[in-house]
């Protein structure tokens, strides 16, 4: 059998040479505090971030400008005089398609932490890559509609591995490195009762964190009640607990995400998924929690 190792090799060198490129911070971190500043906190903030779809809108996106532009290529090799026009019209597609894909993923690279500069260092290259590849295309699509079909065909072909490239970097954001997932995906947290303070620490409005056999756990008391969410914000990871609350609405003081404390439930992005919530009692003086 073939030696793992070896056989990804090349890529693996590719990832590690672009995390260590300390040169790109410089760069990365003026370029996503610029974006952070044109996209704000609201309304907008959360279209882009994919808070209504229930998870980042910038994959789905990615399916179809790597679609588009992977199927005219097809019919290039495949289908050079009858799917000519089809080709054309596929990478029109994929280049209008560009823009708002960039949009969404440039906006959930610029909310990864300062301290990650690895990400922040992988996605600076993932963006030029694209935007190499793009360009690639954009002079075959030129070339194309001025009959000049081999040339198209092998910008076209310089284009799909340039994106391929960029893809593969993207892919290691998203899976090696963990930005845009879910942080409470794996972690929901203890299914049997488990104290985490006495009663008399908790004080009316204060936001307390605790641990739950490994999970953070936020615990607020409001009244005669006591509510648990998830410390831990599922956009980036960022403690709940270090943020503001208002009424039973906690938001998070690294991107501006807010959760209803009684019940996790999502109400501003970028975050795209509620927390996890918990239920709570006093048992003897002890405060309880376990997973809904």
């Amino acid at each position: 059998m073939p030696n793992l190792s070896t056989t990804t090799a090349p890529a693996r060198r590719l990832t590690k040479a672009v995390e260590r490129a300390r040169i790109l911070d410089g760069p990365a971190q003026l370029i996503a505090a610029r974006v952070r500043r044109l996209t704000g906190r609201g309304t907008l903030k959360d279209v882009i971030s994919g808070t209504g779809l229930g998870h980042p809108a910038h994959p789905p996106l990615t399916d179809l400008v790597i679609g588009s532009f992977l199927s005219a290529l097809l019919l290039d090799l495949l289908a050079p005089r009858a799917g000519a026009a089809a080709a054309n019209r596929l990478t029109a597609v994929g280049i209008a398609g560009f823009a708002p894909t960039a949009l969404t993923g440039i906006s959930d690279w610029a909310d990864t932490e300062l301290s990650d500069e690895t990400s922040r260092r992988l996605g600076l290259v993932h963006a030029g890559a694209n935007t190499s590849a793009l360009l690639m295309y954009g002079a075959s699509l030129v070339n194309r509609l001025r009959g000049r079909r081999l040339r198209a065909a092998f910008l076209g072909l310089g284009g799909a591995a340039t994106l391929g490239v960029g893809g593969y970097l993207g892919g290691h954001l998203a899976y090696a490195r963990g930005v845009g997932v879910n942080q409470t995906a794996f972690d929901r947290g203890p299914q049997d009762w488990v104290p985490v303070m006495d009663s008399s620490e908790l004080v009316e409005g204060q936001l307390r964190s605790s641990d739950a056999d490994g999970t953070p756990v936020l615990v607020v008391r409001r009244g005669t009640q006591v509510f648990a969410i998830h410390d831990r914000c599922g956009h980036r990871g960022c403690l709940l607990s270090k943020g503001e609350l208002a009424g039973t609405v906690v938001t998070c003081s690294c991107h501006g995400s807010r959760f209803d404390i009684r019940d996790g439930a999502l109400l501003r992005g970028p975050a795209t998924c509620a927390q996890p919530a918990f239920d709570c009692r006093d048992a003897g003086g002890r405060i309880e929690v376990r997973r809904q």
